[in-house]
């Protein structure tokens, strides 16, 4: 069954909540509660703590939602570098874990990117009409100096990974949440200032499932990505479908190349995303799949680049009719 859902960034209620419910979307994907609301506590707990994150369910679900997954992560870095300090992370990633569990919070979607996470270098874009669109040119940042952690090495990044995977699994089969990892936002590129790449490609993530070949370890598909590892996304989607480990999807679509790409509105990239939305059938996909990455509209703004309210509408209603259209061919 091919379930939508949809971030919401926002530490409060707004009226995108309502519309997506008038939508018929009632999951959501959340991201940590930074801004816990009891100032009293804020000294002593953290937002991956039990008490923060069962008050931020309880606000979504009082707005008649449902918490599906988090998005986000406590701080990682330590981890991917195998330095001093990884313990400490490590423990505080095994008790998000652990919380989602209690909380039945099922999806975890993390990434392995160290010291530089996704990477964009203008968000004022003028795309199609003169909506507002983000992308990258590897050539702004190439020449960058290494970021205040230092370079690292691939192996080092593998090394790292499958250490953590190790231990993190039985905890999330313990808990019932599935990891979701994210490839690398831009993909494909070696590095990015002396900072290894490694979740770039198809073949990095055969890897990660055959690293430890369990159900809570799995994938987010970010179309957006995948598409600019491969020529026949439709493909690649059938062959990781077929595993039954893609939990998330980013249904998105850019033009370009990984050195030099735009975003764009979801029926006007570089991907068939009919042939996209069947495949997810043919495989039974049975996880969530949300907007992301969305051109900002005339009248429009967006606190965060890419998750505009009109931009995102468009998409969820484009993202409808294929699945309604897809699904009509089999009955």
């Amino acid at each position: 069954m091919i379930r939508f859902a949809e971030i919401i960034p926002e530490p409060r209620p707004t009226a995108f909540w309502t519309m997506l419910k008038q939508m018929g979307i009632t999951e959501t994907v959340g991201v940590l509660p930074r801004n816990f609301m009891d100032w009293r506590r804020a000294t002593i707990d953290n937002p991956w703590d039990y008490t923060p994150l069962a008050v931020y369910q309880q606000m979504v679900e009082e707005e008649g939602l449902t918490l599906t997954a988090i998005e986000d992560n406590p701080p990682m870095d330590r981890l991917r570098y195998g330095i001093a300090g990884a313990e400490e992370e490590f423990d505080e990633v095994a008790q998000l874990i652990e919380n989602m569990g209690r909380l039945g919070i099922s999806i975890w979607c993390y990434n392995w990117a160290a010291a530089i996470n996704w990477q964009r270098t203008s968000s004022r874009i003028r795309g199609r009409g003169g909506a507002i669109v983000s992308g990258y040119d590897h050539r702004l940042v190439g020449a960058n100096p290494p970021p205040l952690m230092g370079p690292i090495e691939a192996d080092t990044l593998w090394r790292t990974l499958e250490r953590f995977l190790r231990r993190i699994i039985p905890i999330a089969e313990k808990a019932g949440v599935k990891l979701a990892m994210h490839p690398d936002d831009p993909p494909m590129i070696p590095q990015i200032r002396g900072v290894a790449r490694i979740m770039n490609s198809v073949e990095a993530f055969e890897r990660l499932l055959s690293i430890v070949p369990s159900p809570a370890n799995g994938i987010t598909l970010c179309q957006g990505n995948f598409t600019l590892m491969t020529d026949d996304l439709p493909s690649v989607i059938h062959h990781l479908g077929e595993t039954g480990r893609v939990y998330f999807v980013h249904f998105r679509d850019v033009r370009g190349t990984p050195e030099k790409f735009v975003e764009t509105f979801i029926d006007e990239g570089k991907t068939d995303m009919v042939s996209c939305m069947r495949a997810y059938r043919d495989v039974n996909f049975d996880g969530i799949m949300r907007t992301d990455h969305t051109p900002t509209l005339a009248s429009d703004h967006a606190e965060v680049a890419g998750y505009s309210t009109l931009g995102r509408l468009h998409a969820l209603g484009y993202m409808a009719g294929l699945r309604d259209s897809v699904l009509s061919e089999i009955r």
